[in-house]
Order: structure tokens, then C-alpha cells, then sequence
């Protein structure tokens, strides 16, 4: 995302090189990449990181599929790159500090239900979500 919402995942997430200070590319989750990535490498767990970096949004999204020249697509397009759109779906953001919360059913319904609906769409589970820099941040579920 090139506008104040990658700036703004990219501070929160601490997104910038260790060596050079760069700021990374940030952006929501691509669901069409995760799907395919979990296809061909044979994954069966996700293990969600960073989870707090969403805590302050009203509205978080996914990318569910992709707009090619105007025409839908559910697959990752390898032969153009111009003229890709990503299309979303918008979630209610849980406006919640997730760092303090040690058990998962502390955590707010939005985030269970945005974790629910990767879970659903890829078809795998998220066995680990992290919460914060701290080990001791992490939901084992």
C-alpha cells in the first residue's frame, strides 16, 4: 500500500530493514497468494504474526480475489502484472490492544472472526497466532 494505511502497518509492524532502515512494501493480506502458496508447498498449519499491528484499525481487509483487465480472478495472474486489482473484503477492526491477552478466548469476536474466515478460505487452521515481540505473546491453539 502506497498511502497513510502502508505507512501507518509499516510503523506499527516495525517494518523497516535492520541494516539499512528502508521501509518494506506492507499491505493486507493476500488470500489468492496465501491459498496458492499453501497448495504447492503442502501446508497444514498457519501460524499468524504480528497480529497487533491491526489493533487500531476500524477497517482491516483481505484480498479474496483479483481484477484482471476488468475481468475476475481467484488465481495469482503470472503473465501480466499491470493491470492487477485487488478486490477485498472489509472486516470491523476489534480496536483492542491484543498484546495483554494471554488465552484465546479473551481474544475480541472481530479478530476470532477474521481468523476464522482465513482458516475457512484456506482451508487450513492457524495453530499459533503472536500478539506481540514477546514470546510469551503467543496463542498456541
Amino acid at each position: 500500500l502506497h498511502d497513510s494505511t502502508g505507512d501507518l502497518l509499516r510503523k506499527m509492524g516495525a517494518e523497516f530493514g535492520a541494516t539499512t532502515g528502508r521501509p518494506r512494501r506492507t499491505g493486507w493480506l493476500d488470500l489468492v497468494a496465501l491459498k496458492y502458496a499453501v497448495m504447492i508447498n503442502g501446508v497444514d498449519n498457519l501460524i499468524m504474526m504480528k497480529a497487533d499491528v491491526l489493533d487500531t484499525f476500524e477497517t482491516i481487509k483481505i484480498a479474496t480475489h483479483y481484477k484482471v483487465d476488468g475481468i475476475t480472478s481467484e488465481t495469482v495472474p503470472y503473465d501480466t502484472y499491470a493491470s492487477i486489482e485487488p478486490v477485498y473484503k472489509e472486516f470491523k477492526g476489534w480496536k483492542r490492544d491484543l498484546t495483554k491477552v494471554k488465552k484465546e478466548e479473551d481474544l475480541p469476536f472481530e479478530f476470532m472472526s477474521y481468523v476464522r474466515f482465513i482458516e475457512k478460505e484456506v482451508g487450513v487452521p492457524v495453530s499459533i497466532i503472536s500478539l506481540g515481540p514477546d514470546r510469551e505473546q503467543t496463542i498456541i491453539r
